[in-house]
């Protein structure tokens, strides 16, 4: 496509736009969820596609691992709908998750978009439910028909008629519906907010379709990520990961091979598929290695089909990257989110220098099912969730970040808005001192989660945590990262994984991992040091252990 430099502009502003559109999408989500994962802490995506499927822009706000799923996911609801089948006012949806985001608690809804009678493109959404039934959000479950309930790809509305006979099934299969059947709703609702916005620019602009300026976004998109490929050293790397799995620990690998016009990452060699909930579909094990390889790659270029195209992905059926069904995968985000580490480590030997140490990764999702001890006390129950971070690793010139979710990218959920939906009280949440890795660039903190039921009540939990027996290690002579611990307030150790019972009385206090340092202790600044004691971001023991000094010695030489 040959452009004069006004006609350069013209696409780049109408790019923008398009930008804007699916942006006003995910923020119609945000507004009218009803579910504290969407509202507050952003587990979410929003994009637009064309014709073909193709994924155009995404929306700042939202997760990897629902971004780059979707991405792949429109396809097949073109295909077992039929493109032919496909009406003005129709809103498809599923939580299927070999063809979704993974797991059942994630709802992928994709509404087809029309312009003057003629198909044009698609917007699609995804947001993680409350419920879904079943066992609950949690790993324990031996077969992917425990984890709740499957609903493949159908319409939840049909020419603008809602699909009653779908919502009643829902209703009538989770322990949250008006949450779950709410957030359906928002999510057809935000496509919507989409579509309208997206008539306006196309009016705007005098435009018939998304066709011109779509070409124009995947051509540039993809000249650009090919030219930082072309860029780097040719070859391949290995990298292996050891984590804490269920029951006993799962092994990673990974491949790295850079080619001149793609890289690929082959999963050959990871373990076996688990007979627990902690298996991982290609597609969400292909979002995350994408994210983390594009992350120091090409991460100014815009994620869409042609930008993640080069990054590509294989695995062996079966191995627990790759999981086929039925396995279970309720809490396929625990091995998924440590992907993006998995697949820089190999990156590290290729590019030194560029790539961050191990991090916490997975978040330390709670799911709460909180009930009256009485059950005739007239009290209510209620199921809450709350996601919480680690530390980051340290990255090429800087400390990693603390308590802050990477790969995820959401946000923290506020103590009061989760305190809000359930009758759970949250004691104290606080960085957790001497938590990360010590380095010549420290490792991020973890942070102190202390949480128990409100008078009257008690509650079960599904652990689903990980880095308790595998810290995150550090990088050229950095030190790992301090591992995880799960116990109640009075000191009893609890497991990382599986559903577990907290009493009236009693609490459980969730210890979160740091990060992995860079470089030598030794060579931290005593500058740094000195205001890493005093903010208390490394404690007096791990400063004489780890970094071979003291506070005394500190001060003493900042004097002279």
């Amino acid at each position: 496509m040959a452009l004069n430099n006004v006609e350069t502009i013209h696409m780049q502003v109408m790019w923008n736009r398009l930008i804007s559109v699916v942006e006003e999408q995910a923020m119609a989500l945000i507004r009218t969820a009803f579910s504290t994962s969407v509202r507050e802490a952003g587990d979410l995506s929003a994009g637009i596609f064309d014709q073909r499927g193709r994924m155009l822009a995404q929306a700042v706000t939202g997760t990897p691992g629902h971004v780059n799923t979707m991405a792949e996911a429109v396809a097949h609801f073109m295909e077992d709908i039929g493109v032919d089948r496909m009406n003005e006012g129709d809103v498809y949806l599923t939580n299927d998750p070999w063809k979704g985001t993974g797991h059942l608690h994630d709802f992928t809804v994709v509404s087809p978009s029309f312009f003057k009678g003629e198909l044009i493109g698609y917007f699609a959404s995804t947001a993680h439910v409350v419920d879904i039934g079943g066992r609950g959000f949690g790993p324990d479950s031996r077969e992917v028909y425990e984890e709740g309930l499957f609903v493949p790809i159908m319409r939840l509305i049909d020419r603008g008629d809602v699909n009653r006979d779908l919502v009643n099934i829902l209703r009538n299969n989770v322990r949250e519906a008006d949450k779950v059947v709410g957030d359906l709703y928002a999510l057809a609702a935000c496509n919507e907010t989409g579509h309208k916005r997206l008539v306006e620019m196309l009016k705007e602009f005098g435009l018939a379709d998304v066709e011109g300026i779509g070409e124009f976004i995947l051509a540039r998109s993809r000249e650009a990520t090919l030219e930082r490929i072309a860029a780097l050293p040719k070859g391949s790397e290995t990298n292996e990961m050891t984590l804490d799995g269920y029951d006993v620990p799962v092994k990673l690998k990974v491949k790295l091979s850079i080619a001149d016009d793609h890289l690929l990452a082959d999963f050959d060699g990871s373990g076996p598929s688990s007979p627990f909930g902690i298996n991982v579909p290609l597609i969400y094990a292909k979002a995350y290695a994408c994210y983390g390889l594009k992350c120091i790659i090409a991460p100014e270029v815009p994620n869409n089909a042609a930008s993640l195209e080069p990054f590509r992905v294989q695995a062996p059926k079966g191995c627990i990257l790759n999981a086929q069904r039925p396995s279970p995968v309720a809490v396929r985000h625990v091995l998924g989110h440590f992907v993006p580490d998995l697949v820089l480590g190999a990156l590290h030997k290729i590019l030194p220098a560029r790539v961050p140490a191990e991090g916490a990764g997975a978040l330390w999702n709670l799911h709460v099912s909180a009930r009256p001890v009485n059950e005739e006390s007239g009290l209510r129950g209620a199921e809450i969730l709350m996601f919480n971070s680690g530390g980051t690793g340290a990255r090429a010139e800087l400390d990693g970040l603390s308590a802050t979710a990477f790969p995820s990218g959401v946000h923290a959920m506020s103590v009061e808005a989760t305190e809000q939906v359930g009758p759970i009280v949250v004691w104290r949440k606080e960085l957790r001192s001497g938590s990360g890795g010590a380095g010549l660039h420290r490792g991020g903190l973890g942070q102190i989660v202390e949480i128990g039921p409100r008078k009257g009540y008690h509650f079960r939990f599904n652990a689903m945590f990980d880095r308790i027996d595998h810290p995150a290690r550090g990088q050229s002579g950095g030190k790992p990262g301090a591992p995880g611990q799960v116990t109640l307030s009075d000191g009893t150790r609890m497991r990382g994984k599986g559903t577990q019972a907290v009493g009236e009385n009693e609490r459980v206090v969730l210890s979160l991992p740091g990060g992995g340092g860079i470089g030598m202790p030794e060579q931290r600044s005593p500058e740094a040091l000195i205001r890493d004691v005093r903010n208390e971001y490394v404690s007096e023991a791990q400063l004489r252990d780890e970094y071979g000094t003291s506070l005394e010695a500190l001060t003493a030489s900042e004097g002279k």
